[in-house]
């Protein structure tokens, strides 16, 4: 797996001042996506326990309030692993901050089952389509995107949003 950068203090991907992460390699190719640089698998640097240990101290500060690990395309099967890989030692590291996560899969197909799910705290899913494009929306680029509150999804079995 590949990452394309890592965002030190991010405020655009998630609430609060965060850590982001963006991996590399998606196959969706949304028209007008907003990071095209991202879909070529084989572009970007090396993601290895290193660029973890490296992600986790980034995220110390308690100024940091969470981890949101954008794309490409997290939730890939070449990415999947990786990204469950970082979930999980980022929780198991820091249990009260959070973790926000894109997909373009969906959350009660694709991703359904997954162990990801077990560490994620909100997941963004949809493919963006330009023709439902919205400025206005908050954490996501079109209408037909999702913005779920995982954990109480999964003790619910059935898709709940994420009310800020």
């Amino acid at each position: 797996m590949k990452y394309h950068k890592i965002r030190k203090m991010d405020i655009a991907n998630g609430p609060g001042v965060r850590v982001s992460v963006f991996l590399q390699g998606c196959a969706f190719h949304c028209k007008n996506c907003f990071n095209p640089e991202t879909w070529d698998f084989d572009g970007g640097l090396e993601f290895d326990d290193s660029v973890i240990d490296e992600i986790l101290s980034l995220c110390k500060d308690d100024y940091i309030t969470g981890l949101s690990i954008l794309g490409g395309e997290p939730m890939h099967p070449k990415n999947i692993e990786g990204t469950t890989r970082l979930a999980k030692a980022f929780k198991k590291m820091y249990p009260n901050k959070n973790i926000w996560a894109w997909s373009g899969f969906l959350f009660d197909e694709a991703l359904k089952g997954k162990e990801v799910l077990q560490y994620l705290d909100v997941l963004v899913d949809g493919q963006f389509v330009e023709e439902l494009r919205n400025p206005n929306l908050k954490w996501r680029g079109s209408s037909n995107q999702r913005v779920i509150d995982v954990q109480k999804s999964l003790k619910k079995d059935t898709i709940v949003l994420f009310c800020e």
